[in-house]
């Protein structure tokens, strides 16, 4: 029995057919299938029921598929103890993000990280917070950048910044920082409904969405480019953060305001799942974030007194 071997377990049984599980391997199905075979042969017990398709793993099969992924996570975390003089981290990590935080945070990010660390390979997607938690507890994903808290035990959280929401769509004439009753009772552009940030910017401003559009015209929007062009044209206000105010053209950011003290923030953490196999590949990148993101936030300059978390929930 060998690592490889339980490797290739794994992904038959994720794929539920040897073939793609051998895409996945990078292997012949020819050699997956007979290193799957000698295996059971070795533990004299039968992991997959081949007569069906797609192929079922096995009673036996999945004790052994759970007995795999801990053994390769320890294996991995056991590597992660090598001495290395280097700070250079090495390897692949999967890496899920919210929209909300990608579109800003990683054009500032993945510059450092391509520098600092050539040899990492990252390999990056934009999915929604249920299904960055869902992907972790599946192993698709190895960690996700998202609003937190996100009130599950299993997950372990790196708080990496805290980001300021701001108004946009004011007149030059309001004074420069507003509060939430400012703007209660006024028209505003949120995105769609199961996004963290809409539900965010409701429980800030105590509001529900009420629309400046055409009676014959439903929009859900799912970027702040969208919202603010249509706070432009129809008029009302938008929710933006702080890190994209930051890549506004300057005009934009003259009809932007930050909030009254305390200061409405998001906070954004990497999360990541326990067991945790690639823990010091996550510390040293949350690391990189926090040193990269604290000097172009507003509330790296306030006491945690000042700033006020707005759930998600």
């Amino acid at each position: 029995m060998n690592f490889q071997q339980l490797e290739y377990v794994i992904a038959v049984h994720e794929q539920k057919q040897f073939s793609r599980a051998a895409d996945t391997c990078h292997i012949t199905q020819a050699t997956l299938s007979s290193m799957i075979k000698k295996l059971e042969g070795e533990l004299n017990t039968v992991l997959f029921d081949r007569s069906r398709q797609p192929v079922v793993t096995t009673e036996e099969g999945l004790k052994f598929v759970q007995k795999a992924k801990e053994i390769l996570a320890l294996q991995s975390e056991l590597f992660q103890l090598t001495p290395n003089k280097s700070a250079e981290l090495t390897g692949k990590i999967r890496l899920g993000v919210i929209p909300t935080v990608a579109n800003s945070l990683l054009p500032i990010i993945l510059p450092s990280i391509i520098k600092k660390h050539p040899q990492l390979e990252l390999i990056i997607s934009e999915v929604t917070t249920e299904e960055i938690k869902e992907q972790l507890k599946s192993d698709k994903i190895d960690a996700g950048i998202l609003a937190t808290p996100v009130n599950d035990e299993t997950l372990e959280e790196n708080i990496l910044y805290y980001e300021a929401m701001m108004v946009y769509g004011v007149k030059e004439k309001e004074r420069k920082f507003l509060s939430s009753a400012d703007i209660k009772n006024e028209e505003i552009w949120l995105l769609e409904e199961g996004n963290c940030f809409r539900n965010q910017s409701i429980t800030l401003c105590n509001i529900q969405e009420k629309s400046n559009q055409p009676n014959n015209i439903t929009f859900k929007g799912r970027s702040f480019d969208t919202l603010i062009n249509l706070a432009d044209r129809f008029g009302g206000y938008t929710l933006i953060p702080e890190l994209y105010f930051n890549l506004m053209a300057k005009e934009k950011q003259q009809k932007t305001r930050h909030f009254e003290t305390p200061l409405p923030v998001r906070e954004i953490s990497m999360i990541y799942h326990r067991p945790y196999a690639k823990r010091r590949t996550i510390d040293v990148l949350s690391e990189l974030v926090i040193r990269e993101i604290a000097p172009l936030l507003v509330t790296s300059k306030h006491k945690a007194k000042n700033l006020s978390i707005i759930g998600i929930e």
